[in-house]
């Protein structure tokens, strides 16, 4: 039953999100990654099953890609009305993202540090685990770097920098923090579903 309902909701907000999207080519960069995670998911499920945390984490994060691949990040209407109630200058949809890239992520690898044994004791392992999420961050930024060469102007809904030249920087910024913020909250209760799960 549990496993009926994510499916539902990912491929209900995933039509969702093609319906009309903003820009097509813009969409297909966002929601690739999500794509990409249900299939890795769909090969491991019965050979590696995760916990039900990690799994609901993934659907969260790959419902805000969907989201923001409709709209693109820089046009999500929920944080244009933020934008005018705090007064802010740019949207900030892809801080929230970008938060999301550390914050599941880092329970993915922790996930697959602890069960496979690599390494032992709970600093070296959150240490590695944030220091993937930061690798990862930069991993991205670096292929939105290489989509914007490739593809010129029409990249910029996918970079979404709304001419903040700081924008890869806060990027990998927030990926740092919502790793450290995702360790703080989650570590005990994750340990818990180790046990009882796997």
């Amino acid at each position: 039953m549990k496993r009926t309902l994510w499916l539902l909701i990912f491929f209900s907000t995933l039509v969702w999100s093609l319906i009309k999207p903003h820009d097509l080519f813009t969409w297909l960069l966002e929601v690739f990654p999500a794509l990409i995670g249900f299939i890795v998911l769909a090969k491991t499920y019965r050979t590696f099953p995760l916990t039900t945390l990690v799994y609901n984490l993934i659907l969260l994060h790959s419902i805000i890609l969907m989201v923001g691949g409709h709209y693109t990040y820089a046009e999500v209407p929920l944080f244009d009305w933020f934008k005018e109630w705090f007064g802010a200058t740019r949207n900030n949809y892809d801080k929230l993202g970008h938060l999301a890239q550390g914050f599941v992520p880092v329970l993915i690898a922790r996930e697959l540090v602890i069960r496979k044994q690599i390494i032992r004791g709970r600093t070296w392992q959150h240490f590695f685990c944030v220091c993937f999420c930061l690798a990862f961050s930069a991993l991205y930024e670096l292929l939105e770097w290489a989509v914007a060469l490739a593809s010129g102007e029409s990249a910029e809904a996918f970079l979404g920098t709304q001419g903040y030249i700081w924008d890869t920087q806060s990027d990998m910024f927030y990926a740092l923090l919502g790793a450290m913020i995702s360790l703080l909250l989650l570590s005990r209760y994750h340990d818990k579903q180790l046990q009882l799960e796997i």
